[in-house]
């Protein structure tokens, strides 16, 4: 069985509200007809359809504040409700006590212990690597259970051979932004369908996807609107070239965020939980799922059954 995880940060449930809520203002038919015409908002959750599940699950997990990045991604890469251990929501980047669980034991190295091949797709610039080897940045959650487990991270290279995906999926940003215009550009369409390619190769392949919490604390409806439909035709591409019958998709979050576009910070909403594939192979793996601590066991279930 082949298992894509589509990390989406900051995208929780919220309100049908187009004016706050760029989930119920843009155009997502490809999402549309997964849910049976529903959007991606509080009130179309629980979803059982015959095509994908919709779930709403809790991020606050009992903890006072604002849910965090680094707590939040934690929790979904080891199944341990971390801020109630430590006693708080942390982040961006992880601190010591929320990387020790990083370390000690994730999806990836339990996988690779379990003889399952593994991947994080995402290829990262040759100037990502620069900062992290010279310490002016660290490791956020995702890289740092990635590195732990052994696993490499990819890299501009490993992009231009198509055996990698940009983290704005086309890799237009890698032209625009970064200045390395050697680098191929795909159509979302194609950056879906070279994800399902890429899955293939792995039982368990994971992306992260993290310009929705960028956009989301900038509060620009605009360009909330326009990455929303981007991700749209990504999803397009990829369902299209998945095989229903052997594999699953999941895509969650962290936390709230870019569904509330009235305040820059983090919300208390329940976050998606997206399950697309065939009902046989979703039925068991939907049904358990009611917070971010769930995800991780349910995955290793999966390859324990």
């Amino acid at each position: 069985m082949n298992f894509l995880f589509i990390f989406i940060d900051g995208v929780g449930l919220g309100p049908q509200d187009p004016e706050t809520n760029p989930l119920a203002r843009a155009s997502m038919p490809n999402l549309s007809r997964l849910l049976g015409g529903r959007q991606l908002v509080a009130s179309s959750a629980p979803y059982y359809g015959e095509h994908a599940d919709l779930l709403s699950l809790d991020a606050c997990l009992g903890v006072d504040g604002l849910p965090q990045s680094a707590t939040g991604q934690a929790v979904l890469l080891t199944g341990q409700n971390i801020p109630g251990e430590i006693g708080y929501h942390y982040g961006p980047k992880p601190n010591e006590p929320v990387a020790r669980y990083l370390q000690n034991g994730n999806l990836f190295s339990q996988l690779l212990a379990n003889g399952k091949r593994s991947a994080f797709l995402n290829a990262y610039p040759p100037r990502y690597f620069e900062a992290i080897n010279s310490g002016k940045r660290l490791y956020s959650a995702i890289p740092m259970a990635v590195s732990s487990a052994g696993l490499p991270l990819y890299t501009s290279a490993d992009l231009k051979e198509g055996k990698a995906i940009a983290a704005d999926f086309t890799a237009q940003g890698w032209h625009d932004h970064l200045g390395l215009t050697d680098t191929p550009v795909l159509s979302p369409e194609q950056a879906g369908r070279q994800m399902a390619s890429l899955s293939r190769k792995f039982d368990f392949a994971f992306f992260e996807y993290w310009l929705s919490d960028y956009v989301g604390h900038h509060q620009n409806m605009e360009e909330a609107i326009q990455i929303l439909q981007v991700f749209d035709r990504v999803l397009g591409g990829l369902v299209e070239a998945w095989d229903h019958d052997h594999g699953l998709i999941f895509i969650t979050s962290d936390h709230g965020n870019l569904e509330d576009l009235s305040t820059r910070r983090h919300t208390y909403n329940p976050v998606l939980g997206l399950v697309v594939g065939s009902k046989p192979l979703r039925s068991s793996f939907s049904k358990r799922l009611r917070s971010l601590t769930d995800v991780a066991p349910a995955i290793l279930d999966l390859y324990a059954a």
